[in-house]
Parts: structure tokens; C-alpha cells; sequence
């Protein structure tokens, strides 16, 4: 375990570079510039668009971030045999693209939502973009520790680092979840108030009892 712990830096650093090699490859890709991509483009929806239909209009450019970053994600998911602390780092990436496909996802619902205005809706992808910010931020500070010229930190110094940026992406994580549900919650009783709860439970999917 102890020599397993020295090679520690290099492992995470073969993890967030794809030189490691396990169950897959995959293309050399930073998250934290996906990530800062999707905040790009949500920022500029956010400040440009006038009206609904131009922040669909304008969301698409999002989705193709994100459906390109998904491939990368889909990879790194399907990665295994790493060890524990390892593994703890791919959790803490994959836990950000979540966070971005909860954003992704249910916002493209919502733009097709008459139960949200133009203002609601930018308020809406605003958070979103606050939240995204913030986890990768957390994705920064992980970085810190897969750099191998970091020689002055030890390897319980590394751990720490991972875990606490593991809880912290988690938390962010159930965040997005639950400002996801309960903006949903909020085009629910909006609609139970015109008699049409199907419509919305339809678009959100079968699920969607859960937001309310």
C-alpha cells in the first residue's frame, strides 16, 4: 500500500491526462475547460438573450459542449482497477460532468416550458452557471495535486486534497439536484393551478413526481 501511495501524483496525473491505460482510452482532454466552456456559453446566453426563443436558439452552442464532453466522460466512466484514492479523483471529475448535465438537460427542458418567462429563465441558467463555476473551482484545486513538480506536498497532504475536493464536488453535485428539482417544482404548481400537471410531468419525464 505504501508503494502504491508513492506513485500516487503520477496516477492521478495519467487519470486527468489520459496516458493511463486500464478498460479505455481516451482522448486527451482537460475537464476543467469543458466545464469553463459550458460557463462561457451559458454566461453569454445569459446577457444576450432577449427572448425564449433566442436562448434556445443560443442554448444549442451549450448542448454541443456538452454532448461532445460526454463522450470524454462515458470513457472515463467506463475506466476501472484503479486504486482507492485513484478512483476517488475519477468520482470527482465524473461528479462535474453530472453537474453539468443536470444543468444541460433539464435547462433545455425548461426553455420549452411556457410556465417560465424570458427573466425566470435566465435567472434559472444564471444559477446554474454559479454552481458550475464553483465546482470548477473545486476542479482546480484537485489539479494542484496531480501536478508532480508539487514535491513539497506528501502524499497524506495529496489525500487530504482529494477528499475534501471529492466531499465538496458531491455537495455541488446535490445542490445542482436539488435547484433542478425545485425549479421544476415550481412549473408543477403553476400548472396544477391551469389544470395541466400532465404536460408538465410529459416533459420532465416519469420521474418527475420526485420534484414535488
Amino acid at each position: 500500500m505504501k508503494k502504491l501511495k508513492l506513485f500516487l501524483p503520477l496516477i492521478l496525473f495519467c487519470l486527468f491526462f489520459g496516458a493511463g491505460k486500464a478498460n479505455a482510452q481516451w482522448t486527451v482532454i482537460d475537464p476543467s475547460n469543458i466545464a469553463q466552456s459550458i460557463v462561457n456559453s451559458s454566461k453569454s446566453i445569459v446577457q444576450e438573450s432577449k427572448t425564449a426563443t433566442h436562448m434556445v436558439k443560443s442554448f444549442q452552442e451549450t448542448v454541443k459542449i456538452y454532448q461532445q464532453a460526454k463522450k470524454y466522460y462515458d470513457a472515463l466512466q467506463s475506466v476501472n482497477n484503479l486504486v482507492r484514492d485513484a478512483r476517488k479523483v475519477q468520482q470527482t471529475i465524473l461528479m462535474l460532468g453530472n453537474i453539468s448535465g443536470y444543468y444541460v438537460n433539464n435547462f433545455q427542458k425548461m426553455l420549452t416550458d411556457p410556465n417560465f418567462t424570458s427573466s425566470e429563465l435566465s435567472a434559472i441558467a444564471s444559477g446554474y452557471t454559479r454552481i458550475l463555476e464553483e465546482a470548477n473551482g473545486v476542479l482546480g484545486d484537485l489539479k494542484q495535486v496531480v501536478n508532480i513538480t508539487t514535491l513539497s506536498m506528501t502524499d497524506k497532504d495529496r489525500m487530504d486534497v482529494v477528499d475534501d475536493c471529492y466531499k465538496e464536488m458531491k455537495r455541488l453535485k446535490n445542490l445542482t439536484a436539488y435547484y433542478t428539482n425545485k425549479n421544476i417544482s415550481v412549473s408543477y404548481l403553476r400548472a396544477k393551478k391551469k389544470a395541466d400537471t400532465q404536460r408538465v410531468i410529459n416533459l420532465y419525464g416519469d420521474g418527475s413526481e420526485k420534484y414535488w
